[in-house]
């Protein structure tokens, strides 16, 4: 059964293929005894940043994206990201912009308090190896740092934590280290460990989402349903009677899921208390054969949260989905 889960991978690779058919490392703290003349050095190392920011990051120009294998609200910036197949376009201030360099096909996408990981190939005319494998950033994408599996693994699933040091990946291929299936690292690839995945009553893997405060709490999504877990995946147990679940997020006090029901495309808030009892959102209406591929909430903003579908229509909420503002139709940006 656990073979015939990790064929049934591609199934939902953004968003089950149409219902069937489309579709880190440990950060060493500062100690407090550093000098006043180190701190000054420190300020005076900012102001260079900020300036090549300018310059890596600018104004989107008009174009249309084609592929979206990502979104999320990384804690060192204000923008909304999304993870395309030519690098980096950020929502922010009420305008696009897009990075300059390192416009790199990323096909895996997590944002984290300091930045984000990510996996995928290396844009074209890059001397970095295809695959990526496991990659972070936390200069906004301008550098990207070698976590695991370089040049070995491309990785399609992956979240992590947004405060911890909890990591979980799908490996669809096996590489030096790991076999086909599902792992966990607790200090962000130091170690993987295999996830048991117990109770997972499902033909297929999907989404992983992970609570961003404690990284042994983490939801699937599957087309049988939404699965839960909090003792790192060993035990999963069904949270309410939803079929065709396409995505999924946390935020500090909710799981958004994007279910199918009765052939329409719905979002639904769970209780983390009650996760049985869902609270359907009002959301834009949006044909069966558009679902939606993927949810970002914002740790650090309660409400804020965004969706994108899988012909790359973005909309995002700051009131909790109560109002919703359209930021691409169709992957265009104006």
């Amino acid at each position: 059964m656990f073979k015939f889960r990790l064929v049934l991978i591609t199934i939902l690779t953004a968003v089950m293929l149409v219902f069937t058919g489309c579709s880190g490392q440990v950060d060493q703290e500062q100690g407090n005894a550093a000098s006043e003349e180190n701190k000054a050095e420190n300020e005076e190392q900012k102001e260079p940043q900020a300036e090549s920011d300018t310059d890596f990051i600018i104004k989107a120009e008009q174009q249309k994206i084609e592929h979206i294998h990502g979104i999320g609200y990384p804690g060192n910036d204000e923008g909304l990201y999304v993870a395309s197949h030519h690098g980096l376009k950020i929502f922010k201030n009420d305008e696009w912009l897009e990075t300059t360099g390192e416009n790199h096909d990323y096909m895996g996408f997590q944002a984290v308090e300091d930045g984000f990981f990510a996996s995928g190939h290396p844009a074209e005319g890059s001397d970095l190896k295809n695959p990526l494998g496991l990659v972070k950033s936390t200069d906004k994408g301008k550098t990207l740092d070698k976590i695991a599996f370089y040049g070995e693994s491309d990785f399609h699933f992956l979240s992590a934590s947004y405060h911890d040091k909890v990591l979980y990946l799908i490996n669809e291929e096996p590489n030096s280290e790991l076999e086909r299936g599902v792992y966990v690292s607790k200090d962000r690839s130091g170690a993987w460990e295999p996830v048991e995945l117990n109770g997972l009553d499902a033909n297929s893997f999907g989404m992983i989402a992970v609570h961003p405060e404690n990284g042994g709490t983490l939801a699937m999504s599957t087309r049988e349903g939404v699965f839960v877990s909090g003792d790192f995946g060993k035990t999963m147990t069904r949270a309410g009677d939803y079929q065709m679940v396409t995505a999924a997020a946390y935020s500090r006090q909710s799981l958004y899921i994007a279910p199918v029901i009765h052939e329409k495309i719905k979002l639904v808030r769970l209780s983390l208390e009650q996760q049985n009892a869902g609270e359907e959102l009002p959301i834009p209406i949006l044909n069966y054969d558009n679902p939606i591929t993927y949810i970002a909430a914002d740790p650090e903003q309660e409400g804020r949260i965004a969706f994108i579908t899988i012909l790359n229509d973005l909309y995002e909420s700051e009131d909790g989905g109560k109002t919703w503002n359209q930021l691409l139709e169709n992957g265009r940006i104006e």
